[in-house]
């Protein structure tokens, strides 16, 4: 028999394991009839508290999902009650039946794709679409989304907040829109996967759960965009990008956890299988004639895969896909990239000024690879001091540890 502490651990890690790996598909079902994301966040937290209290003293129900989801049905029904006292008894009636379709088989019908593009709705803020599916969807917190979108926390969760409401008295409809009206919203999904890949993607040993299940749902997620949109350029040129990404993790550590940059990591290391799918998907994509942002950030990948594997000098391509990119995205990340792309061609100097040009984007001063790409150019270029400061923000903004120790040697190298 297990004791009090053991039933409180194995409660405490069902919970986490369904909040991490569930939370997104529970919020979709339960806001699906209702369109209030945020009472389905707080119907779905208490049910949350409610099986921390429940679990430990009769044990973790066979199906967690359903037991949680019942639970939140009955909480939204409750807070419903108390808020629309003007609504008829047949209507509670309706909205408690359809929050009932999951019950007896356990299964739950995976909505998430359709309140992603309920998120991406032209009445909802243009800036916040993405970060509202990010949080609602993906269960990221306002400080990571906020650290993503270059902005402070406070003010995106002032965003999100109003963003929930406008989805309320909007009655903005939980549905996959018509044809039509996909290319509008298409972006803004996209931009969210990708935004919480890259999330994930910040763990290359796989050692944080939350953000390896992360990695993996957004993978899963675009997979499942593809089968909507097979025909949509960019949804393939998503999906190439993210698989050339992941097929490089383990590559991203030497086996004693070291940081290794992609210049030299061992190529034997990739992930065969997904470059080859990744490389097919661009192939795909590049028949469709409609070029973009994904389809190009894939090529960039593609470009850096071929020039290690073969030895083959391809930085005047590189350069010439970076001059689309930007063009195309305005992105001030997309630019620092691309300064490094101009130093590996015409010299570090060159790709000095072309960073220079960044330094009054207030958005940049506390992103850690403008920073430390800053400090490699001016080393290279004969400012040591210059460049030991541009180390010490880099590494003063690093939150991995291994990142963080490959900077303090590079740093001490300008020493010597």
């Amino acid at each position: 028999m297990m004791s009090g502490e053991e039933r409180n651990f194995l409660a405490r890690n069902t919970a986490e394991t369904v909040a991490r790996q569930s939370y997104g598909k529970l919020v979709a079902f339960l806001a699906a009839r209702t369109r209030d994301v945020a009472a389905a966040e707080d119907a779905l937290s208490e049910a949350f508290a409610s099986a921390l209290a429940d679990w430990p003293k009769n044990g973790c129900p066979a199906n967690p999902e359903g037991w949680l989801l019942t639970v939140a049905r009955r909480k939204s029904i409750d807070m419903f009650r108390r808020r629309r006292h003007e609504e008829t008894a047949d209507e509670w009636q309706a909205m408690s039946e359809s929050l009932q379709v999951a019950g007896t088989n356990g299964q739950i019908p995976d909505q998430r794709l359709a309140l992603m593009f309920a998120c991406a709705h032209p009445a909802i803020d243009a800036a916040v679409r993405s970060p509202l599916i990010l949080q609602v969807v993906l269960g990221l917190d306002a400080e990571a989304i906020a650290s993503a979108f270059l902005t402070s926390p406070a003010a995106m969760g002032k965003r999100l907040v109003r963003a929930k409401e406008k989805i309320k008295q909007a009655g903005i409809p939980f549905a996959i829109p018509e044809k039509e009206e996909l290319p509008g919203r298409l972006d803004v999904v996209l931009d969210a996967i990708y935004t919480a890949f890259a999330e994930g993607w910040t763990d290359p040993l796989g050692s944080d759960v939350a953000r390896r299940d992360l990695t993996e749902e957004s993978l899963f997620l675009a997979r499942l965009v593809i089968e909507l949109l097979p025909r949509e350029p960019e949804a393939l040129g998503l999906l190439a990008l993210m698989l050339h990404a992941e097929a490089r993790r383990r590559a991203r550590r030497s086996e004693a956890g070291e940081f290794v940059p992609l210049a030299e990591q061992n190529a034997e290391r990739w992930d065969s299988e997904m470059i080859r799918e990744a490389e097919a998907l661009l192939r795909q994509a590049s028949t469709m004639h409609s070029l973009g942002r994904y389809q190009l950030e894939g090529a960039l990948q593609s470009a850096h895969v071929h020039r290690i594997r073969t030895g083959n000098w391809n930085w005047q391509e590189v350069v010439q896909l970076y001059d689309v990119l930007l063009a195309i995205s305005g992105s001030p990340v997309v630019a620092i990239n691309r300064a490094l792309a101009i130093a590996e061609l015409e010299g570090a100097e060159a790709g000095l000024r072309s960073l220079h040009e960044l330094a009054a984007d207030p958005r940049l001063a506390e992103y850690q690879p403008y920073w430390a790409a800053r400090a490699e150019l001016l080393a290279k270029t004969g400012f040591p001091e210059e460049a030991r400061e541009a180390y010490e923000m880099a590494i003063g903004l690093e939150s991995d540890a291994a990142v963080r120790r490959f900077l303090q040697g590079r740093q001490s190298a300008l020493r010597h």
